[in-house]
């Protein structure tokens, strides 16, 4: 691993941050796979990243990554520059009695938690979901009933310019498990609206879904959390325990024997290994029950299986 700190410039910028070049993405992924990047870059704060994003090569490809949770980076790796936001965009504040200003690199967890110290409810749901805001933000990630995008007042995005740009819900396409959102940008921070509620119910809800995911899925192990998105009335653990997948391995990854819509890594998976897993339970479960499960995990990178 190549570790710089910069304390001079890149393309003329006096940067703060860390920059890892050919960097194993594995590190930095929960399902513990993946190839390196070309360079990942840990801003150490939001100017820094801002003065970062104006240094880059306009066709500099360019990716973000919080937690490394629902993602799955191909073993060729990222021929481009990843932008690492766990440790750094980490402002979580309430900035009125009912609202909530959480960056991009905040845990969601964290972020449940805090509402709940604080008395206000409507985001219990995030305890139980293993990655940032900015990542909730990205797919409208969900839990137990209750979705992200519900709960923003307004985002602040940045784009590869150095932007910041504050937009409404409305300028968003909005879905199960997915936004569409402009070209070129990214999520920097969201604001929040939640409701007052008993401080004590709250936190021991957040404590609840803590246990109940402890409890029902396989924490122990590499995974992404939910691999595939439920089919409306459905879900997708149940079709695909249906169609005897639970517990079937292609090299190092295998459908979890405790939850079957989480794909584990049992040690020595690759990414390739996953990925045609994924792809067998697709076939599996619409042979079997006619149903097309759809993935809810970002893929980055080229695989063989996709060419």
């Amino acid at each position: 691993m190549s570790l710089r700190t910069f304390g001079g410039d890149l393309s003329g910028a006096a940067l703060r941050g860390e920059l890892r070049l050919a960097e194993p993405l594995a590190r930095h992924t929960s399902w513990r796979v993946g190839g390196p990047a070309a360079r990942l870059y840990r801003p150490a704060d939001r100017d820094d990243l801002i003065r970062f994003l104006r240094a880059l090569d306009e066709d500099e490809p360019l990716f973000w990554l919080g937690l490394g949770s629902n993602l799955l980076v191909s073993d060729a790796g990222f021929a481009g520059t990843v932008i690492q936001t766990r440790g750094c965009l980490t402002t979580l504040e309430l900035i009125a009695p009912d609202r909530l200003r959480a960056e991009a690199g905040v845990a969601c967890a964290q972020a449940a938690r805090l509402a709940g110290r604080h008395g206000l409810v409507g985001i219990e749901f995030l305890a139980g979901i293993p990655g940032t805001i900015g990542g909730a933000l990205a797919m409208n990630a969900g839990a137990w009933g209750g979705e992200t995008w519900p709960r923003v007042a307004l985002v602040r995005t940045l784009d590869r310019h150095g932007q910041v740009r504050e937009r409404l819900p409305e300028a968003f396409e909005i879905g199960y498990r997915q936004v569409s959102m402009p070209p070129g940008e990214w999520f920097l921070e969201a604001e929040l609206v939640l409701e007052p509620g008993n401080a004590a119910a709250a936190q021991a809800t957040v404590r609840a879904l803590l246990e109940r995911r402890a409890a029902t899925q396989p924490t122990g192990l590499p995974s992404c959390g939910s691999v595939f998105r439920n089919p409306p009335g459905d879900h997708a653990a149940r079709l695909i325990e249906a169609a005897g997948l639970k517990g079937r391995r292609i090299g190092g990854a295998q459908v979890s024997p405790k939850h079957a819509n989480f794909i584990i890594n049992t040690g020595d998976a690759s990414a390739g290994d996953i990925s045609r897993l994924i792809r067998l339970v697709q076939t599996e479960v619409e042979r079997c029950c006619g149903v097309q499960l759809i993935p809810e995990v970002h893929r980055v990178g080229v695989f063989a299986d996709e060419t």
